[in-house]
């Protein structure tokens, strides 16, 4: 069993309208670790989401959908703080631009008392990322489960840096810092890599962070698709899979999701094996998830693929 912490909110998509007096949105669940809870699910993996989440009308909603999409709800901690809202705005690529509204709002007001203290034992892996894990209380919270789990349970980390909602970038170096000597498989866009490490290479990233206890790095690159460093110093990479873009919320979630469904199915989620995999069996991993992500892109809005999409993982 998987278990996804951390953001929980509702994507809000602008939606033409005939002049500039009314605004029109199309509100969809979403949330980067709330993705991977989803696409976990989706293909046929069992998986619980741990939040704080709202009460409120978006609550109740996020709520209901993850209940409707088989993810264990039975970890996440209700509060009467607002939901977190994103406005979201696609460019003519199907690339998307966030606004956040997320004063004291409920995912990111989870403290260390809301922490759990003990985990179901079937829990195999947890992942974090996004927001909650560079806002406070919440990010300290979650790095505090994942540092106590560590030994127990294959930890995951997507950065996933939302610099309008922590525009500090130092913020997110720290973190990535901190969490690299207790995740075991962390993956990053090549957009948050040069955002941050703008005169660094992937090798250099990736050799400085398996030396701190990184077993697996994974960076997607878009149309161009993807690449992996393993603690053992094997390399390999995947070129991108044309598809006809929608839009791209949701991409990287995808990937993350189907690289933890192909670690589970492949007998890989541990540390020691995540390691140990060889040039062959990181090209499939990588192509899997660049197959899942591009399902994804073709859709509008984080609408995940489902394992029949996926035979490899079915």
């Amino acid at each position: 069993m998987f278990l996804s912490c951390g953001d929980a909110l509702f994507d809000c998509f602008s939606v033409p309208t005939d002049g500039p007096a009314t605004i029109r949105l199309d509100g969809r669940v979403g949330g980067s670790p709330l993705n991977v809870a989803v696409g976990l699910a989706r293909l046929g993996r069992q998986v619980g989401y741990f939040t704080k989440n709202s009460t409120d009308l978006f609550g109740r909603r996020i709520l209901a959908f993850l209940q409707q999409e088989r993810v264990d709800t039975s970890l996440i901690v209700p509060t009467s703080r607002n939901s977190t809202l994103a406005m979201v705005e696609l460019d003519k690529s199907g690339s998307a631009s966030y606004a956040f509204y997320t004063g004291g709002t409920a995912d990111r007001s989870l403290e260390m008392g809301d922490l759990p203290t003990q985990l179901p034992a079937a829990i195999r892996a947890i992942h974090i990322g996004s927001y909650s894990t560079a806002t406070e209380p919440t990010a300290s919270s979650l790095v505090a489960l994942v540092k106590r789990e560590r030994d127990r349970r294959f930890i995951s980390y997507d950065p996933n840096i939302r610099p309008s909602i922590e525009p500090d970038l130092d913020v997110w170096r720290a973190r990535i810092a901190s969490l690299t000597g207790t995740a075991h498989l962390l993956k990053l866009s090549s957009e948050d890599a040069e955002l941050l490490y703008p005169r660094q290479s992937i090798e250099s990233l990736a050799a400085d962070w398996t030396r701190r206890g990184v077993r697996l790095v994974i960076m997607t690159r878009g149309a161009e698709g993807a690449v992996a460093f393993t603690g053992h110093g094997v390399s390999a990479a995947v070129p991108g899979i044309h598809v006809n873009v929608v839009d791209t919320v949701g991409a990287g979630d995808t990937f993350q999701a189907a690289t933890l469904a192909w670690l589970e199915k492949h007998d890989a989620l541990g540390s020691a094996e995540a390691a140990d995999l060889d040039s062959d069996a990181l090209r499939s991993l990588l192509s899997c998830g660049a197959r899942a992500a591009a399902i994804t892109c073709s859709r509008r809005g984080a609408d995940l693929p489902h394992a029949a999409d996926l035979k490899e993982l079915a």
